[in-house]
């Protein structure tokens, strides 16, 4: 049987072609993404048609899109979120789905700390000064005994944790799934509500599309606290979070997750907020080893040696 792969990350082997090559060796046809970007609904469901198998972003994989691809076998998602993919659907269709869990951990994380100490340390906005003549000097802060509310406590959480740790920071936890009891690092398991209110620092490392972050969230944090988001736009009310941006009780915040990808929205207007275009995973370490497990999953899926 001549398999048919699509290809619907933007940016898949863009630096090491080992995953593409994985592909050829066995024998499949690939069909690349041909817009280098996220592709819409209309876009995946044109991409999909007489596909055996795609190697998925973050495109919608919902169930008009999967009822429309008759001949998809098995979606393997390179990265650890399922939320565009609607899992029931695939099961009722016959189509296996898998994913990457541990591929993103390290760089996710990395990016978190740098985002975190960028802004700490006024590093962006001290580089434009002197780059603009200007020699000024900011005070900043650091990370030792400062409060950082980690909002979900998965793989990527507990991984930021333990650097934080390392370097002095005072960790709060708030997650759902997990016992305190299971917090062994000295760690503290607080409500999201208890947590706002004490941390200078908020990085959300939840899963899903609920808004975790509205106006009544914003109300209890204390002035001045960092925002992080690494994670997924939906998380937080943007309106909100403009009000608060407004009004100095969030004093800086890195982005690199929207719900609308590419981004063009409100937070361009600030100043105090790090925008990157969703590049935590975008290591060359990262990206190999999620593409290649990948790649891994799907053949063994479709049944291919």
């Amino acid at each position: 049987m001549n398999y048919r792969i699509a290809i619907s990350v933007s940016s898949f082997a863009a630096h090491d072609d080992t995953p593409k090559k994985l592909l050829e060796n066995a024998g499949v046809e690939i069909v690349p993404n041909p817009y280098g970007r996220r592709l819409t609904e209309t876009e995946i469901i044109q991409q999909l048609k007489g596909i055996h198998g795609v190697i998925a972003g973050l495109e919608p994989l919902n169930k008009k899109v999967l009822e429309s691809a008759d001949n998809l076998k098995a979606i393997a998602r390179v990265g650890i979120g399922m939320t565009n993919v609607d899992i029931e659907a695939a099961k009722d269709l016959g189509i296996k789905v898998s994913n990457t869990p541990d591929g993103p951990t390290e760089a996710v994380a990395e990016l978190c700390l740098t985002a975190l100490l960028a802004i700490g340390r006024n590093l962006v906005i001290t580089n434009q000064e002197l780059h603009a003549g200007n020699w000024k000097k900011r005070l900043g802060f650091g990370l030792r005994g400062t409060k950082i509310l980690l909002v979900g406590y998965g793989r990527i959480g507990r991984r930021f944790a333990e650097i934080l740790r390392y370097l002095g920071a005072e960790i709060l936890v708030t997650d759902p799934v997990i016992e305190a009891d299971s917090l062994t690092q000295g760690e503290k398991l607080v409500s999201l509500s208890q947590g706002l209110a004490e941390a200078k620092v908020v990085s959300l490392h939840a899963s899903g599309i609920e808004c975790l972050l509205g106006e009544p969230e914003f109300q209890i944090m204390q002035k001045g606290i960092v925002l992080l988001n690494s994670a997924r736009g939906e998380l937080i009310d943007e309106n909100a979070l403009v009000k608060a941006l407004n009004k100095g009780t969030v004093s800086a915040a890195w982005f690199d997750a929207f719900i609308q990808e590419p981004y063009s929205g409100e937070l361009l207007q600030f100043d105090q907020v790090l925008l990157t275009p969703h590049v935590s995973t975008y290591s060359v370490q990262c990206r190999r080893f999620m593409e290649e497990a990948a790649v891994q999953n799907l053949l063994q899926d479709l049944g291919i040696k």
